[in-house]
């Protein structure tokens, strides 16, 4: 089957466990947003998911996406390239922004609380990137002040709108930009966590709603299946 991510500002609940039918998996294509319009923000390119499976909560990608080829600017305000800057990590993409009233803040929390459940030798291998899709009130010393509340290693990154919005839709991932800018704004985006591997690919897709003990639970097999300086298992 063919999907494409992207949200219509719809809460979704938590998850309850893994996905036993096709009807559930269907509901994958629909990702959450903090907003409450209508607008989705589709993405540009489809994305083939295979699930579910009795390996991961998440959904495991068909056919792995690449990593976004990307430089923003970190917190510290220096520039910072997607893959340069995670190399030799699992790496968890997320694009929300700071000013989001429920999903961000609830996904950095379950994210955070998860690799406290995690050994010392797997979370070293972890790396935690946010992305803001609100540039415009999301300055590196916003994203580093908010992010620490949640887990000071969890990297943040920010710059300029268009080039943001191209790197999530590399990934299945649609934005949508405030039609007005006035007043406390909201922000429609797709809320799916995205796993990466060594070899730029996205392996693993977490949906809007996975527990922190689902979290926990996937990512040491995510890194057990894959590789850090080479190929995923079973691959050439």
């Amino acid at each position: 089957m063919t999907f494409s991510l992207s949200t219509r500002g719809v809460r979704r609940p938590r998850s309850t466990g893994r996905r036993g039918s096709v009807a559930g998996l269907l509901l994958l294509g629909l990702l959450t947003g903090c907003a409450t319009g209508t607008t989705t923000g589709a993405a540009s390119s489809p994305v083939r998911i295979v699930g579910p499976t009795s390996d991961f909560h998440g959904v495991w990608l068909d056919q792995p996406l690449p990593q976004p080829d990307v430089t923003l600017t970190d917190t510290s305000g220096k520039p910072f390239s997607l893959r340069t800057g995670t190399a030799g990590r699992l790496t968890l993409t997320y694009f929300g922004y700071t000013h989001c009233p429920d999903i961000c803040p609830t996904t950095m929390a379950d994210l955070s609380a998860a690799l406290r459940q995690l050994t010392p030798a797997d979370r070293k291998r972890i790396a935690v990137v946010f992305v803001t899709t609100d540039p415009d009130r999301d300055t590196p010393e916003v994203i580093r002040s908010w992010l620490a509340s949640f887990d000071k290693s969890f990297i943040g990154l920010t710059g300029d709108y268009a080039k943001i919005r191209a790197a999530a839709r590399t990934v299945g991932i649609g934005l949508e930009q405030p039609a007005s800018k006035s007043g406390d704004y909201e922000v429609t985006h797709g809320a799916q966590v995205i796993a990466f591997d060594d070899t730029h690919r996205a392996r693993l897709i977490f949906t809007s709603g996975t527990s922190p003990s689902d979290y926990a639970a996937d990512l040491p097999r995510l890194l057990a299946r894959v590789t850090l300086n080479g190929t995923a298992e079973g691959e050439s």
